[in-house]
């Protein structure tokens, strides 16, 4: 009987020789005459262990990582097929992993566990029970369990997506449309892509009930142009779901429809901004629009509209198979359910961990993280990506929840959490954060365009000494016009960054070389 191995198809794996790994565990066990069968899952997320190879034995999978090609003999040579290895690269039994068992999967339960493309495999776990309850409901009934559920924006504006598909599903329209945000543009981020990389599925079937819920019949995926993968693996995915009948004219024979699309993005961070990717989805220049009228009211082509992002809609299968109460069990206060958290900058154990609301950034740092990849002492934190504030030590302890960073000027965001070690200069921190938003505005409104720019050249003058406490007066009046003179949040969220370097980390903006620091940009 052939052994079943996993070795992931993702882009992180991909990046760290996975393709290669598998190519030699196919060719060893050739020369060896040993029988196997390679499958090409999804990463679990846990980066610092890639290409994570498993094997599976009678008591479940067996993990093996950071695998290198030239690992692959030796672990033939220790008995790894038989369950009998002591070797060195042994990390035990998959789902005993400290960093995994500690998470709750919700939303990212199957990703590493199926073949991202098997609609079995799919449904063996699962998938589409929460389609199939969705089609037997009415869509105010559906609309009532998100609303239920407490799920909020996962993209980082945190409004209510119950209330979202409420406007939409009571605004008249002959046509209406789902929109997936799906240009995943922080700093630090990759939970969307891991997604729509390792469980495309999930994406279809969250979509797919939004469509029902609120009478749209059109989806588009907006993706971020430089996911290659997750753009072959969505159109392939969809694809399939259109020839087993989870997509097109006739869901599942009841005589409902929902079609659905991928779209590239045009490489602009600006383009995140929901009516911005509108202007984008139709062909046009990437400028954010005046609200008033809200895009569920007015959306794309001028028609009702939901727009969320990919982890908003991934976790919408969960609600409607196990009930909006079921999903609100988690979290604390108004953050309900689970947060997809992304370590990335100086971390030694990078990865996504989903937690319920409510676990301290120092935990997530600390246990998950096991601290800075330089081994040199962590000094400030960024979390929610390029527009979130610089968090110091002494607000590690604040626990991830919407309304507790909101009280310390803090973002959660899209979930992104960056590490910096002693070593960074958060002058020029601040500096890369005005640089950021005078090469990503769109221009449309003046506090953005100019302020950025103007706020840059600020930063300068005061790293050099000159007139520097008129300047920093100058700078803090800068961002409190950007704060409250700008369009959309990219303007408006630009001072977050520079502002807590202002209040916490003062000294690095003496000079260029503040504290003998390096540069370590957040991009």
């Amino acid at each position: 009987m052939a052994t079943r191995l996993y070795v992931p198809y993702e882009t992180t794996a991909l990046a760290m020789g996975a393709d290669e790994v598998a190519t030699r565990i196919v060719r060893e066990a050739k020369v060896r005459g040993a029988s196997i069968e390679l499958v090409r899952n999804g990463s679990r997320g846990l980066a610092w262990l890639e290409p994570l190879v498993e094997v599976e034995t009678p008591a479940g999978r067996v993990a093996y990582g950071p695998v290198e090609p030239d690992d692959v003999a030796a672990l033939f040579d220790s008995g790894f097929l038989e369950s009998r290895t002591q070797h060195a690269l042994s990390r035990g039994a998959t789902e005993e992993i400290p960093y995994l068992k500690k998470q709750q999967r919700l939303t990212f339960a199957r990703i590493g566990i199926t073949d991202p493309l098997s609609i079995e495999d799919y449904k063996t776990h699962d998938g589409f029970r929460g389609l199939e309850k969705a089609l037997r409901l009415a869509p105010q009934a559906i609309v009532d369990e998100v609303t239920a559920s407490g799920l909020r924006g996962r993209g980082g504006a945190a409004f209510p997506t119950g209330i979202k598909w409420q406007t939409v599903l009571d605004a008249p329209a002959d046509r209406k449309y789902i929109v997936c945000n799906a240009d995943e543009g922080d700093s630090g981020t990759f939970a969307d892509r891991l997604v729509m990389e390792c469980d495309p599925y999930l994406l279809i079937e969250g979509m797919t009930i939004a469509g029902l819920a609120v009478g749209a019949t059109q989806g588009y995926i907006y993706l971020r142009s430089e996911y290659p993968l997750a753009h072959q693996l969505m159109n392939e995915a969809i694809a399939r779901a259109e020839a087993a009948g989870y997509l097109g004219e006739n869901l599942l024979d009841s005589g409902r429809r929902f079609n659905l699309e991928v779209r590239l993005g045009a490489g602009a961070y600006i383009c995140g901004e929901e009516t911005s990717l509108l202007e984008s989805l139709e062909g046009k220049r990437g400028l954010v629009r005046a609200k008033p009228p809200l895009p569920a009211i007015e959306g794309l082509f001028g028609q009702p509209t939901v727009v969320n992002n990919v982890l908003s809609l991934a976790a919408v299968p969960y609600i409607l198979d196990k009930g909006g109460q079921a999903y609100a069990d988690y979290g604390m206060g108004r953050s309900r359910g689970t947060l997809a958290l992304q370590l990335a900058g100086n971390v030694q154990r990078g990865g996504l961990v989903e937690l319920a609301f409510g676990a301290t950034l120092r935990e997530l740092m600390e246990d998950f993280g096991d601290g800075t990849f330089s081994g040199r002492p962590l000094r400030a934190v960024q979390v929610g990506g390029p527009l979130g504030a610089y968090l110091p030590k002494s607000q590690w302890d604040t626990p991830m929840d919407y309304e507790a960073f909101a009280a310390i000027g803090a973002v959660l965001g899209h979930g992104g959490v960056v590490m910096f070690d002693d070593t960074v200069d958060m002058g020029e921190q601040a500096r890369f954060a005005m640089e950021f938003c005078a090469i990503e505005s769109c221009g449309k409104c003046t506090p953005c365009r100019i302020g950025a720019t103007r706020g840059l050249e600020t930063i300068d003058r005061i790293r050099a000494d000159d007139r520097r406490d008129a300047n920093l007066a100058l700078l803090g009046e800068l961002c409190e016009t950007m704060v409250d003179g700008s369009l959309c949040a990219m303007g408006g969220m630009t001072p977050f960054p520079v502002q807590s370097v202002l209040e916490h980390f003062p000294d690095d903006l003496q000079g260029t070389t503040a504290g003998g620091r390096h540069h370590a940009a957040a991009l």
